[in-house]
This record gives C-alpha cells, structure tokens and sequence, in this order.
C-alpha cells in the first residue's frame, strides 16, 4: 500500500508539472522558439548567427538584443556567441544604418533608402570572405521589427542564406482597440478579466504587461487603445492617467502609443461644466487644458477614440451639433502634439426606421472632406456589426477625402466566442480583397485603407481585442492565430490567410509538414463552416440578443425594430430574406454601379449574400437546382459536418501534439460541434414555421422542439456589454 501511495504521488507530481509546462507554453504564443531539431538546418543557422553583435544603445535596441539572446538559446542551444563590438568574425549584426561601419553601409546602402521610418532591412552580404546577415533599418523600432521577423523566419525554418528583404508597414495605425472596463471586464470579451490591473497600478508592472508589448512588436502593432469605447470618463483623471503612464512607459521601447477612449461628457462628469457642447468656449477649453495635461504626463500619447451618439453613447449630436464639430474640437486639441482623433462610424439612429445597413453611410458621407486632417473615421468592415459574413461597408471607397481606418472584430462576438475554432485572417483577407470599383476595377478596399487609392495622408487598421487574462490570453488556442493574423495585414493588407495560417502554425505547434498542411486546411475552411452553420446564403444577425450567445431568431419582442432578429430575416409564409434592392430600403445604392448592378440582380448576385439583399420565396431555386429551403437546410447540415471533419483532423494530428495540447482543442472541438448542431436544429424548426416544407434529405432530424429552444436563458453567458444609461 506504502508503495502504491508514493507511486500515485509521482504519477501526480509528473501530471501536474506536464501541465504547468504546457501552460507555460500556452503563455508564450507565437513565441516559443522551439529547439530546431533538424540537425542539416541547425548546423545551417549556427553557422549563420554564430557570432553575433547587436546595438543596444536605447532601450528598442537593448529590448532587440535580449530577444535574440533569448530565441538563438533556446532554437540553437547556449554556443551562441555575443560581442560588444562589431569585428569581422561576427556573423550577425543588428543596429540602425547610421551606426553600422563604413564597409557595411556600402553594402546595402541601395537597399537601405528603400527603408521607411518603421520599416528594416534582412540582408546577406559577404564581408572579408564572411557570410554576414545584416538586419539593419533607420529607426530603432526598425531594427526590432526586423529582428522579429528574422526569428521567425528561423522558427518557420525558412532559408537564410541569401537574404535581401526590404519590408515596410503600409499602413501607420496599426491597433488594438481594448474594450476593457475599469473593474476589468470585458465588454465582449472571452479570455479573462482584463489585462490591466487598475488597483495595482502604477507602481506594480506586471510581466504580462512586457510580454503583451513583445507579442504586438512581433507582429507590428503599434497602437492599443486601452479602454473600452463604450467610455469611462475616470480614465482621464489624474489618478488614472498616472496608472496609464505606466503602462505607456513600459510598451514605447517596444514601439506601441497608448490611446485612450473619450467620453465625450467627460466636461460634464469630471469636468464641473454644465454642457459637453463641442463649440461652447469653455467646453474646448477644457479638452485643450485636458489633452495638455496628458500631453505632460505622456509625451507620446496617440491621441482619443470616441464613440459618440451610438447606443446610448453621448455625443455632439446631444447639442444640435454633428460629428464634425464633435471631432474637430478634440482634434484642434490634439493637433499641437501630433495626436490623432479616431472618430467611430458605429451609428444607427431609433428614429430611422428605413434599414440600419444604411445609416452609417447616409450619416457620414455628407461630411466627406470637412474634418480635420488628424481625424480619422473608423469603419467597421460591414455594414451591420460583426456578422460572420458581411459585404464590405459602402463606405470604403466612398468618402474619398477623409482617411478610413479599417475596424475589425478579432474577439468573436458572433462567431461563437472563444469555444469555437474560426481562422479570422480568413474573413479579413475576404473584406480587404473585395473590390469598391470606386475608381474602376481593381480598387480594392485594401487600397482605400493604406491611403494608395485617394492618397490619404494617415492611414491605419483597428482590431477589437481578443485578449484576457486566460494563461493562454486569447481562451481558444487557435484565437492566438486571430491576433497574429490581424497584425499581419495590419502590416501589409495584402498578404494571404494562407500564408499567415501556415506561419503561425509553424512558429506555434510544428514544422512537421504533415502536422502543417491538413491542420492549415481545417483552418482555411473554418470561417465558412460557422456561416454554414449560423448565417447560411446571407440570413445575418439572427443572434439571441443582449449576449449574442447562439441562435434567437424568434426574438421580436425588443424596444426598436432593428434590434430583433426577425427585422433582419422577415421571414414569413411568402420567403425570407431582406430587400435591400431598388424595389426595397435600396441600400445598393450606396455601392459604387457596378456592385450595385450585381447585387440588385438576382441571378448574378454571389449566393452568399443572396438573403442579404433579396427576399425570396421559399421554392426560389438556387444556381445548384434546389429550392431556397432545401438549400438554406442543407447549408446548415453542411457546417456540422464541416465541424465533425475538423475533429477528425484534430484527432489524426495527436502523434504531433503533447497529450495537454490535443485535449483543450478536442474538448473544444465537440463543444463547437454542440453548438453548431443547435444552430442548425434551433433556426431550422424556427424557420420551418414559415416554409411548411419537410427537411430535405441529408439533413439529421432535431431531437429537440422548437419550444425547448426558445426557452434557453444563459445568464452565464460571457462578455456583456454594460449599461452607462
């Protein structure tokens, strides 16, 4: 019995610390630099970075320098030389161009003035019979980038011998918008509490706080708006701008400004005035006094996000004014600092009951060309909010003389939170790809964004943060790669999801290739199969409300129209679907002719937006020959299966995982198979009211009544944005 004992004991011991180990990686993302265990490719790095000198004369470079030392141990081993010194035996050698030796200058001077103020230089030269690797730039943060990207490439096992990368940010904002609150929930969010410790602040720096700066830097984030846009006046007091300080202190070495959100009855709540009015001289003093102070503290603050006259938000149009005068005040403010104002589009008025898809739009446009140069309008990539499919705002490519900043939803509100597995770079790519035809074809909403198209001066994207105090930040392993992709076309908006799946992969889980390629796949397809699932041929915004936790398109009972699903797909006993077409709200009239003309007509119209702009009637026959009902059932049953085959890709990838790492996805996996088969069965018995159509063939039989599904209550349901009215 004494024996058994100490042998459970071992067994525990051994179990515990498998886990705290795979927590520990878990914490570092993308950044694990795992032994490189290919001996030829070893054997090839070692003798390319044997030797190495780095620049660590500002605190970027010294934060450049220990990242090599760190990675180039752990993927090489400890046989890394490092000198303080640049002579002709060193192999590697990172420093900004202006402190390299004559010789070394000589050698990529060509390249060098291809390099802008953030980008950097990889470079292989031959010196004096050496193989030398140069990661150089013009500016420290350059040269941080560039060792970020030099590491990673040695994490993907990329060839490095004949190095000649020259690679530049296109876009200057590239952001992570926080809707973090001061007692650190998370409006939307499915990882934790908040990053930020509040109570703890300023005098307690927490190592996440560093390592949240490394894994933005790694990926070229420069920018974190720290609070939520549904705003607290406190964060500009003096007691909490100290704690924003300190923070903002601890991420500029590694390139990152620090917004913050702006309630815009901040005068009023912490300011002792009587009105927010944006053109009442005391209320635009108040900002000036406001934004000097902070100015003072923070020397390089980016600058206000404001989320004005939307759901219940205050705003300028409180006081018979308009967005304009809202956002120039805080921008005439901001403009002797060089500090920004992003202004969000987020609007949808109670009193416009013609279709919600179109207020942003016939709000906002009349405005074009009237704000101020360092004021940026912030766009969300649809016209709804977040759908799991959406057409490209109408806005992109529209207003051609302010410049958009792109929004995107890296939490996933409406793709089933962080227990479902969905590759977001999927549906970036598929928003940034799509063509306004404002200027003819090819003008992508890509090239409206990074300021080629309408030669925008500012440029810049946004992401709304997945990130929470969960070990592994994000709650779902896979929703890392959410966060690494969205500042990877944060960088260049152009690059593929496929490539980014493939390097995140990769840098996180295995090079083995047999690992990378179907497990790639799964999450190329991943995105499609919640469509599939929840928002099938263009249905949108059939989420039970309040949380957006699984399907409630029964769900009519609300204040105003457009917050009850059944506003979206009207169904009844006719079709379903919503005409945004001339003979409708004409919403198509916000697109350029050319779209216009293809989403009016029904027959050439993608079939994925088909119930977005049209209602049809239930034997409406699809492109394939089956009736709209047959379809819709069957789209439906397709993202099940779609999720049943990415848990048999996740189970034949076990030999390649550790026993920890395959069991939190698998877990997920079924309860993503769970859900989706709720989706399915819940909308279908709902909408099957409307259709009195048996379900096709192919698609499995609810075992639940529709009764049971509408009697769900989910008071534990993550995330809920809270009330300020």
């Amino acid at each position: 019995m004494r024996i058994f004992k100490w042998t459970l004991f071992f067994i525990c011991i051994s179990v515990l610390e498998t886990s705290g180990q795979q927590q520990l990686e878990d914490y570092k993302l993308w950044l694990k630099y795992q032994t490189i265990t290919n001996t030829d490719l070893a054997i090839n790095y070692n003798a390319l970075v044997k030797h190495a000198y780095i620049s660590q004369g500002s605190p970027t470079l010294r934060n450049a320098k220990k990242e090599v030392e760190l990675a180039l141990s752990k993927m090489l081993g400890d046989d890394i030389t490092f000198t303080n010194e640049w002579v002709p035996e060193n192999t590697l050698v990172v420093d900004v161009y202006d402190n390299l030796s004559k010789d070394l200058k000589s050698l990529i001077a060509e390249e060098i003035k291809n390099v802008t103020h953030e980008g950097f230089l990889l470079k292989s030269v031959n010196y004096k019979n050496k193989k030398v690797t140069i990661i150089s730039a013009k500016k420290d943060i350059g040269v941080l980038y560039g060792v970020f990207r030099f590491l990673n490439m040695m994490q993907t096992h990329s060839n490095l011998n004949n190095l000649n990368l020259v690679d530049n940010p296109k876009l200057d904002i590239r952001m992570l918008n926080h809707w973090d609150n001061l007692d650190r929930s998370v409006e939307r969010g499915y990882a934790g509490f908040s990053l930020w410790n509040w109570q703890k602040l300023p005098e307690y720096i927490d190592e996440r706080y560093i390592d949240y700066a490394r894994a933005n830097a790694s990926i070229g984030i420069n920018a974190t708006a720290l609070t939520n846009v549904n705003a607290n006046a406190l964060i500009l007091t003096p007691m909490y701008l100290e704690k924003v300080k300190a923070l903002a202190d601890t991420f500029r070495s590694y390139g990152i400004k620090v917004y913050l959100t702006a309630r815009f009855s901040a005068p009023i709540e912490i300011g002792n005035l009587d009105t927010a009015d944006p053109l009442n001289a005391d209320v635009k003093l108040w900002w000036k006094n406001k934004t000097k102070e902070i100015y003072e503290i923070i020397p390089d603050f980016g600058g206000f996000l404001v989320k004005a006259n939307s759901e219940g938000q205050p705003g300028p149009q409180n006081y018979g004014k308009d967005h304009v005068d809202g956002a120039n005040m805080m921008a005439e403010a901001l403009k002797p600092y060089g500090g920004n104002v992003i202004w969000r589009a987020f609007v949808y008025s109670e009193h416009d009951e013609t279709d919600r898809a179109k207020q942003a739009y016939d709000e906002f446009l009349p405005y074009d060309g009237n704000f101020m140069d360092n004021v940026l309008v912030q766009v969300k990539n649809g016209p709804i909010d977040f759908q799991p499919r959406e057409p490209f705002h109408p806005m992109f490519g529209a207003m051609k003389k302010t410049p958009l900043i792109m929004e995107f939803q890296i939490t996933q509100e409406y793709l089933g939170f962080s227990t479902h597995l969905v590759y977001l770079p999927k549906l970036f790519e598929e928003v940034l790809d799509a063509d306004t035809y404002q200027r003819g074809e090819g003008s992508t909403v890509a090239k409206v964004i990074d300021g080629s198209l309408y030669g925008n001066e500012i440029t810049g994207m946004a992401g709304v943060s997945n990130i929470g105090n969960d070990i592994n930040w994000t709650g779902h392993p896979f929703a890392q790669a959410n966060w690494y992709g969205f500042g990877r076309l944060a960088w260049d908006p152009y690059l593929s999801s496929e490539v980014i799946a493939d390097e995140w992969l990769r840098a996180t889980y295995s090079n083995d290739n047999k690992f990378v390629e179907p497990v790639k796949s799964m999450m190329l397809t991943s995105r499609e199969a919640v469509v599939n699932y929840m928002n099938p041929l263009g249905l949108h915004h059939i989420f039970d409300t309040g949380h957006h936790y699984g399907p409630g398109p029964w769900v009519d009972n609300l204040g105003r129209p457009d917050w009850n699903p059944v506003y979206y797909h009207k169904a009844d006993s006719l079709g379903v679907g919503f005409d945004r077409t001339p003979s409708g709200s004409n919403a198509t009239e916000q697109y350029a002719p050319e779209i216009a003309q293809k989403y009016n007509d029904v027959k050439k119209i993608p079939e994925e937006y088909l119930l977005w702009f049209h209602h049809l009637p239930w034997d409406y026959k699809l492109d394939n020959g089956e009736i709209l009902w047959d379809g819709i059932a069957l789209k439906y049953q397709e993202g099940v299966d779609q999720v049943k085959d990415m848990i048999n890709t996740w189970d034949n990838m076990k030999p390649y995982l550790s026993e920890s790492e395959y069991r939190e996805v698998a877990m997920l996996l079924e309860i993503q198979l769970k859900e989706a088969k709720w989706w399915r069965d819940a909308c279908l018995l709902y909408f099957q009211t409307f259709s009195n159509r048996p379900l096709p063939e192919g698609v499995e039989k609810p075992t639940k009544s529709l009764e049971y599904f509408k009697s769900l209550k989910f008071p534990f349901a993550p995330g809920i944005r809270p009330r300020w009215d």
